[in-house]
């Protein structure tokens, strides 16, 4: 029997309206709860992509000062706002918010009650700070035998750098992208911003995602150990490729940087200037047909030998592939080489801002960014989906949460009252 919120029985009609309104909003993940005591990028990015495909992700923060990603830039007007983090905004999308002090035993006591019918738990301490709150995967199993309890740390769970900090420099040098970023004569670069801190987030969702299918298969939970160190090696960014390379070769990846005219991919490999900033084209024997189409076929490079890859390897032949290519480049636009190359079916493309990539009309086609209003940054254009279901749309359900936002809600479904609530308050509780 169904009965309606002032518990009378539905009718057949009702019934039918609520199962298609129930279809229309199911999400690819509606039926998971989970639990987010993460912080900074890897764990947020990792909960903020199941909340984003319609799990219910309810996050914690300490009480005083929250996620230390709030105050961490950019700010609307480069004013910052422990609400108006950009980093914070994006990473938190769909999620709930509470506070809870879990070095308090009422603190703890309250997270064990929130434990109980939870999916997964997502964890982004150091490996000995869960345990010194008593709060070991032990403890909570019992609480809830089906847990999966995901674990996201620097080196892991165990092993002798296990509470060693890390940072993205650190990530990039000891997981060896550095060994092959940059020129070959100047000193090693990383990747910019915090890459490797999102893909280890990606990885960790992706593996608590397969201990979930498991777990509903044996109705036994367990724990995932996610190493950002490790995640990072074994990425096809440069690092898996060299690391299976030097298992057979003994060989030691080398920089041989991203140059103009002299790659190994061949002339005219690299990046140039162009009329109001620059772009970038595959080289090599391959490609020569389509490049030197996009050039306009110029007379002086109708020699077959251009196209060979010795002859691209050559100086000489390489000064004069470049005299063109930039004598061409500077009378074009961005837009104009983009569309050149698209004629000519070269592999060539502008390099975006920002801004550009936003009001690109392909991505506002596409909806690749979403405008969501939130109550004290305002209305503001976020990334969209990352991949869309057909049939379990990716969707914008609530902004990030204020700090404690959601308290009274969360809080109100284990039965604590407004009163309640202001005593915890009060005990630095919540």
């Amino acid at each position: 029997m169904l009965l309606d919120s002032n518990c009378r029985e539905i009718g057949p009609l009702a019934r039918w309206f609520l199962e298609i309104e129930r279809k229309v909003n199911q999400q690819a993940l509606s039926d998971v709860k989970v639990l987010d005591l993460t912080w900074h990028i890897a764990g947020p990015y990792c909960t903020k992509l199941l909340a984003d495909y319609g799990a219910d992700v309810v996050k914690i923060e300490r009480p005083d000062l929250g996620d230390p990603s709030r105050r961490m830039g950019p700010f609307p007007e480069d004013q910052p706002d422990p609400e108006k983090s950009g980093l914070f905004l994006h990473l938190n999308t769909n999620k709930k918010g509470i506070t809870l002090n879990l070095r308090s035993d009422t603190g703890k006591a309250i997270f064990m009650r929130l434990l109980q019918d939870v999916d997964i738990l997502v964890e982004g301490f150091g490996p000995r700070v869960m345990p010194s709150f008593g709060l070991d995967f032990s403890a909570l199993q019992a609480a809830n035998e089906r847990l999966v309890m995901l674990r996201i740390s620097n080196f892991g769970q165990t092993g002798p750098y296990r509470d060693f900090k890390l940072s993205e420099l650190i990530l990039s040098a000891m997981g060896t992208s550095m060994k092959t970023c940059g020129q070959p004569d100047r000193e090693p670069l990383k990747l910019a911003g915090n890459l490797l801190q999102y893909q280890a987030g990606l990885m960790a969702a992706v593996a608590g995602m397969g201990a979930l299918v498991c777990c509903r298969a044996t109705g036994a939970g367990q724990q995932v150990d996610v190493s950002l160190m490790e995640t990072c090696l074994g990425s096809i960014d440069r690092r898996a490729p060299s690391l299976l390379g030097h298992q057979y070769t003994g060989d030691t990846s080398t920089r041989i940087g991203s140059g103009r005219g002299g790659t190994m991919s061949g002339c005219p490999e690299g990046v140039y200037p162009c009329q109001d900033g620059y772009f970038d084209v595959v080289g090599g024997a391959a490609w020569w047909p389509r490049n030197f189409a996009m050039l306009g076929s110029p007379a002086n490079l109708s020699d077959p030998a251009y196209g060979t890859m010795e002859g691209q390897m050559d100086p000489r032949r390489q000064e004069d592939i470049l005299t063109a290519l930039y004598t061409w480049a500077m009378a074009h636009t961005k837009q104009e080489v983009w569309e050149a190359s698209g004629t000519a079916r070269a592999a060539a493309a502008p390099l975006y801002s920002i801004e550009e990539v936003v009001n690109d009309p392909h991505f506002k086609d596409r909806g690749t960014f979403v405008e969501i209003d939130h109550a004290r940054a305002g209305r503001l254009r976020y990334p969209g989906a990352s991949f869309r279901p057909m049939e379990t749309p990716w969707r914008v359900n609530r902004p990030a949460p204020l700090l404690g936002e959601h308290n009274r809600e969360v809080y109100g479904e284990l039965g604590y009252t407004a009163e309640d609530l202001a005593g915890l308050r009060e005990a630095d509780v919540i």
